[in-house]
């Protein structure tokens, strides 16, 4: 039994608030079930290369089109993609943003021995720096949504460098924010978030500029391991498949999911959505008296990933258990940041009647903790 029972009119319908993995919807359920003739077979036989077709084409309608560029993806997360990028994309100077967990991590991928030493604009997590123009900087790498911190970026290139490429991490982003793609050259992410599928896949939006450069990497004497290779990775996505077998189950989730957004009006009505969602959560934290939103700067605040600081007096893990004990799911903090705070997904799939419900079950619990 609960520590405290939640009333069932507090309840959220889905209690499912994690920033990764987060919700998956029945319907996407219903159409694995639909697709499971697809799983356990080969991935470069035409059926499965004709759902990552599929999946291709509908990222490049959500993504609006932009001239030229092209979808491809590999095996292995962000993670993989941040040293793949190192090896197949990276040349002489990097500058990075870096504020919070996820932007560090590509910042220390690019340290890698064969280029040369970054620029590395630090800011106080909670907030964020800007990208500021350097002469020789061969490429800009930021987050556009800090998942650990819940700090947003724009999409937006400084004046640069002709040959300069500017990267942009869009796991916790890609299909909740919209965005100018031509503002861009790489947009990549895992589809665990408002695509609402599983890990062990990444996904890029690359712009001819940057497909230019993994063509002119891969042409030197550099090393580049297969598994981080982007020229691989080109080949194959052009060929509707990757490198090694993928997980045919999330290739069903992400295309359900890429579906539904661009039916209900593409990534203008995600980003409604979302802002939407977020606003509500943040204007319960000002009013809230045992609360407050982390990010102190409302132009930094994401849209998709809430950041709520917890007053002294109460101690949000404690507030999360009880949650947890409801059905109410990974409202946990990010576990490196160490701070007194519930950390709020508002993905595209998640209902802004769920969070209003969210937001009135912590009042109860705050109340008879």
């Amino acid at each position: 039994m609960p520590t405290i029972k939640i009333p069932e009119h507090l309840l959220p319908v889905d209690g499912r608030f994690g920033c990764g993995p987060s919700k998956i919807r029945e319907a996407q359920l219903d159409a694995l079930v639909k697709n499971a003739h697809l799983l356990g077979t080969s991935h470069r036989q035409a059926p499965i290369k004709e759902l990552v077709k599929q999946i291709q084409s509908g990222l490049l309608e959500l993504f609006h089109n932009p001239p030229g560029y092209e979808i491809i993806l590999g095996n292995g997360g962000s993670t993989a993609f941040w040293d793949a990028a190192a090896y197949s994309l990276a040349k002489g100077k990097s500058q990075a943003l870096v504020h919070g967990e996820f932007g560090a991590k590509f910042a220390n991928a690019l340290k890698a021995p064969f280029l040369e030493s970054p620029t590395v604009i630090t800011s106080e997590v909670g907030s964020r720096g800007e990208l500021l123009a350097e002469a020789g900087v061969k490429q800009y790498v930021y987050p556009q949504n800090e998942t650990s911190t819940g700090v947003i970026t724009p999409v937006a290139r400084v004046v640069a460098d002709s040959d300069a490429l500017f990267l942009t991490d869009a796991t916790s982003s890609a299909g909740g924010v919209d965005f100018d793609p031509q503002e861009t050259d790489v947009y990549y992410f895992a589809p665990q978030k408002n695509f609402g599928s599983d890990g062990g896949l990444w996904l890029a939006l690359v712009s001819p500029k940057a497909i230019a450069r993994i063509e002119e990497i891969a042409a030197t004497d550099r090393y580049i391991p297969e598994f981080l290779s982007l020229k691989v990775a080109l080949d194959n996505s052009r060929q509707n498949q990757t490198l090694n077998t993928p997980a045919l189950a999330t290739l069903v989730l992400l295309n359900e999911q890429i579906k539904w957004i661009n039916s209900n009006g593409g990534l203008a009505w995600a980003d409604a959505k979302t802002k939407a969602a977020s606003a509500f959560v943040y204007a319960w934290a000002e009013r809230a008296s045992f609360a407050s939103c982390f990010v102190t700067d409302p132009a930094h605040r994401s849209q998709v990933v809430c950041t709520i600081d917890f007053a002294e007096t109460v101690h949000a893990m404690e507030v999360s258990k009880v949650l947890r004990e409801n059905g109410i799911l990974d409202v946990d903090p990010y576990r490196k940041l160490g701070r007194n705070q519930l950390r709020i997904a508002t993905f595209t799939a998640i209902d802004i009647t769920d969070v209003e419900r969210l937001t009135a079950a912590i009042d109860f619990v705050v109340e008879r903790i």
